[in-house]
C-alpha cells in the first residue's frame, strides 16, 4: 500500500510540474508590448534579481552553519541517526524553500510587462495572463513540499511509525529560509515604497509610479521580492511543515487506521492541488466583468473540487470513521471561506471599517492613525471566534468518531481542509504585485489613460487579494499552530516513553517560558518595524538628494534608479539579521536552560499571542492602505486634497504592518513549533 500512496503523490507533484512548465511556457509566449515598457520592465527584473541574488547567498551560508550545528549538536549528544537524517532534511527543506520564492520571483519579473501588454487590448486577456503568472508561484510551492516530504519519507525507510518523526528537519529548514526571505523581501519593499512615498507624493507632490521619483523602480522591485519571493516561501514552509505534523499526529493512530492515517495528510494535499489547477484553468476575463467575480469563480470552483476529492481520500484512508474526518475537513475548507470574507469587510472600502478611516481623515494624520489602530484591533475578536470554533467542532468530530486519539487528529484533518486550495490562493496573492507592477510599467511608459484604467481595475483587485491571501495566511497559521503544538507533545512522549498531555501553567519555569513567549512576539516585530524604519531613511536620503537637482523634478533628466535600488538592497539584509537571529535563537535557549514542559509553555503563548498581533498588523495596514485608495476615488475632495495627505500618512505607517512586521508573524509562529520539534531530543 505505501507504494501506491507514495506513487500517487509522486505522480501528482511531478503533474504539477509539468503543468507549472506548460503556465511559464504560456505567460512567456506573450508579447512584452512597447520599447518604453521593455526598458522599465528590464530595471525592475534586474534591481529585483540583484536583491534575490544577494539575500539568497546570504541566507544559504546561514543555511548551511545552521545544518553544521544540527549535525554536531546531535552527533555530540550521541545520536548518529537523527545528526544525519535532521541534517539532510534541514538543508532540503532549506533549499526546496529557497526554489519556492525565486521561482515566484523570477516568473513575476517576467509576467508584469506581458500583463502591461496585455492590458491594451482588454481587462480579461491581462487578467488571465496575472493570473496564471501567479499561479507558477502557488502549483510549484506546493507540488515542492509534496515531493519533498514524501521523498524524505520513502529515502528514510518508510517505517510509518517512526519515520515522521525523522523528517521534522525539513520542516526546520522551510522555515528557516522562509523567515529570512519574508523579513529581508519585506524589509526592502516597505523601506522603498515609505521612500518613494514620503519624498514623492508627499513632499514633491508627484504622482505614485511617476518616473521622475528616483525610488520608484526600488518600490517596484519591493512588490515582487516581498509579496512574490517571500510569500512563496512562507506559504512551501506552511504546507511542508503541516504535512509533517499532520503525520506524526497519524502515528498516534497507528493502531486504528495503519499506513492510512500516516500518509492522509500527503494524499489529501496533492488531491488539492489538482483541484486548485482545475480552478486556475477556468478563470476567464468575460467581457467588462469585475475581475474580482472571476478570480472568486475560480476559488469557488476550486473549493467545489476540493470538497469532492477530500471526501474522496477519506472514504478510501480512513475506514469506517471516515465521515466524521470528512466533516473535519469540511469545517477546515469552510474556515478558509469565513476568513475571506472577513478579510474583505476589514479592507474593502465598501465595508464600514475603511470609510470609518478615510472619513476620520477630515481631521488630520493623527486621527486618521488612531481610526486604524482601532480597526486592527477590532479585527481580532471575530477570527478568534472562528477559529475557536473550527478548533472545537474539528476536535469534536474526531471524537464523536470512537477513534482514539480522534480529536486531536481531527483538528489536524481541519488544517488539511484549509490549506486544500493553497495553491489557487498563493496564484491569487502573486496576483497582486503583478498587477502593481504592470500599473507602474504602464504609468512610466506614459501608455493611454485607457490602458492605465485597465491596469488600475486590476490594480485595485490585486491589493484586495494580496489583503484576503494574508487572512488566510493567519488563519491556516492558527489551525497549524495548535496542529504542530500538538505534534511537539506527541514528539516529547515519543522519546520519554511517558504521556505528556499536560502542561501545567502553574509551575514558575513553565508561567516563565510563557511570558518569554508572548515578549518575544513583541520584540521580534518591533524589530521587524523599526528595521523598516532605518532602511527607509537610507533612500528618503538619497531621493532627497537626487530632488537637489531641479532638472529631475522638470522632467529634463533622469534619476538614478540603481543607487536607490543598491541602497535599499543592503540596508534590507543588513537590518533583517538581528530579528532572524533574535527568532532563532530564543526558543533555543530558552529549552535548554527550562526544558521541554517550559517550552511548551512558550511555543503556546507566543503563538497566540503572535497570532493576535498579525491580525492587527495586517488588518490595520490593509485598511489604511484602502482608505487612501477610496480618497482617490474623489471622496473628501480625491487626491492632493489634505485628507488625501493624511490618509497617505496612515498608509505609511501601516506599510511595515502589513507588509513585514505581520507577515513575518505568520512565519515566526511556524518556526517557533518546527525548531522546538527538531530540537526536542535536546530539552528532555
Amino acid at each position: 500500500m505505501v507504494e501506491v500512496l507514495l506513487s500517487l503523490v509522486f505522480g501528482v507533484g511531478v503533474i504539477a510540474v509539468l503543468f507549472s512548465a506548460w503556465l511559464v511556457w504560456d505567460v512567456l509566449r506573450r508579447d512584452t508590448g512597447t520599447p518604453e515598457m521593455k526598458k522599465i520592465s528590464d530595471h525592475i527584473k534586474e534591481g529585483a534579481e540583484a536583491f534575490v541574488k544577494r539575500q539568497y547567498t546570504t541566507i544559504g551560508l546561514l543555511s548551511l552553519v545552521v545544518t553544521l550545528i544540527i549535525f554536531g549538536v546531535y552527533l555530540y549528544s550521541g545520536k548518529p541517526e537523527l545528526a544525519f537524517k535532521t541534517g539532510v532534511g534541514f538543508f532540503l527543506g532549506a533549499v526546496c524553500s529557497a526554489i519556492a520564492g525565486i521561482v515566484g520571483m523570477m516568473t513575476s519579473v517576467r509576467a508584469n510587462i506581458r500583463v502591461a501588454s496585455a492590458a491594451r487590448r482588454s481587462v480579461g486577456e491581462a487578467l488571465v495572463v496575472a493570473l496564471r503568472g501567479g499561479a507558477i508561484s502557488g502549483v510549484i510551492v506546493v507540488a515542492l513540499s509534496l515531493i519533498g516530504v514524501a521523498g524524505l519519507y520513502w529515502l528514510f525507510g518508510a517505517d510509518p511509525k517512526t519515520t515522521p518523526f525523522l523528517i521534522v528537519g525539513y520542516g526546520f529548514g522551510a522555515s528557516f529560509v522562509a523567515l529570512f526571505a519574508q523579513l529581508g523581501g519585506g524589509i526592502y519593499t516597505k523601506a522603498a515604497d515609505v521612500g518613494a512615498d514620503l519624498v514623492g507624493k508627499v513632499e514633491a507632490g508627484i504622482p505614485e509610479d511617476d518616473p521622475r521619483n528616483p525610488a520608484v523602480i526600488a518600490d517596484l522591485v519591493g512588490d515582487n521580492v516581498g509579496d512574490c519571493a517571500g510569500r512563496g516561501a512562507d506559504l512551501f514552509e506552511s504546507t511542508a511543515a503541516e504535512n509533517i505534523g499532520a503525520m506524526i499526529l497519524g502515528v498516534a493512530l497507528y493502531p486504528t487506521f495503519g499506513l492510512n492515517g500516516v500518509l492522509f495528510p500527503l494524499v489529501a494535499r496533492a488531491f488539492g492541488l489538482v483541484a486548485s489547477m482545475i480552478g486556475i484553468l477556468s478563470v476567464r476575463g468575460k467581457g467588462n466583468e469585475d475581475p474580482m467575480k472571476s478570480l472568486n469563480r475560480g476559488y469557488y470552483i476550486s473549493s467545489f473540487l476540493a470538497v469532492i476529492l477530500f471526501g474522496v481520500a477519506s472514504k478510501w484512508l480512513l475506514g469506517n470513521s471516515w465521515l466524521w474526518f470528512f466533516g473535519a475537513g469540511l469545517v477546515g475548507i469552510a474556515m478558509a471561506q469565513v476568513f475571506v470574507y472577513i478579510t474583505q469587510y476589514y479592507t474593502e472600502y465598501k465595508y464600514r471599517p475603511v470609510k470609518e478611516i478615510a472619513k476620520s481623515g477630515v481631521s488630520g494624520p493623527a486621527t486618521t492613525i488612531i481610526s486604524g489602530f482601532a480597526v486592527g484591533l477590532e479585527s481580532t475578536a471575530v477570527p478568534v471566534i472562528v477559529i475557536s470554533l473550527s478548533l472545537w467542532l474539528s476536535h469534536w468530530l474526531g471524537v464523536t468518531s470512537g477513534v482514539e486519539h480522534g480529536g486531536l487528529y481531527g483538528t489536524a484533518i481541519a488544517t488539511m481542509g484549509m490549506l486544500s486550495t493553497a495553491a489557487y490562493i498563493l496564484a491569487m496573492d502573486t496576483f497582486g504585485p503583478i498587477t502593481d507592477n504592470a500599473g507602474g510599467i504602464v504609468e512610466m511608459s506614459k501608455s493611454s489613460k485607457e490602458v492605465r484604467e485597465r491596469t488600475d481595475r486590476l490594480d485595485s483587485v490585486g491589493n484586495t487579494t494580496k489583503a484576503l491571501t494574508k487572512g488566510y495566511a493567519i488563519g491556516s497559521a492558527a489551525l497549524a499552530a495548535f496542529l504542530l503544538f500538538s505534534a511537539y507533545m506527541d514528539e516529547v512522549a515519543h522519546l520519554t516513553g511517558k504521556v505528556f498531555s499536560v502542561v501545567d501553567i502553574a509551575k514558575v519555569d513553565v508561567f516563565i517560558g510563557a511570558m518569554l513567549g508572548a515578549m518575544l512576539v513583541f520584540l521580534f516585530s518591533s524589530l521587524a518595524i523599526r528595521a523598516v524604519g532605518k532602511t527607509a531613511e537610507y533612500i528618503i536620503l538619497e531621493v532627497r538628494r537626487q530632488f537637489k537637482d531641479k532638472k529631475i523634478l522638470a522632467g529634463k533628466a533622469k534619476p538614478n534608479y540603481a543607487a536607490c535600488v543598491d541602497i535599499t538592497t543592503r540596508g534590507a539584509l543588513k537590518n533583517m539579521i538581528l530579528p532572524g537571529v533574535l527568532a532563532l535563537s530564543f526558543p533555543v535557549i530558552v529549552g535548554l536552560l527550562l526544558k521541554a514542559e517550559a517550552t511548551a509553555g512558550l511555543l503556546m503563548v507566543g503563538t497566540i499571542a503572535g497570532i493576535l498581533l498579525a491580525l492587527v498588523m495586517n488588518n490595520s495596514g490593509g485598511a489604511w492602505d484602502n482608505a487612501k485608495k477610496y480618497v482617490e476615488t474623489g471622496a473628501y475632495g480625491g487626491k492632493g486634497s489634505d485628507v488625501h495627505k493624511a490618509t497617505v500618512v496612515g498608509d505609511t505607517v501601516g506599510d511595515p504592518f502589513k507588509d513585514t512586521a505581520g507577515p513575518s508573524l505568520h512565519v515566526l509562529i511556524k518556526l517557533l513549533a518546527t525548531i522546538t520539534l527538531v530540537l526536542a531530543p535536546l530539552f528532555i
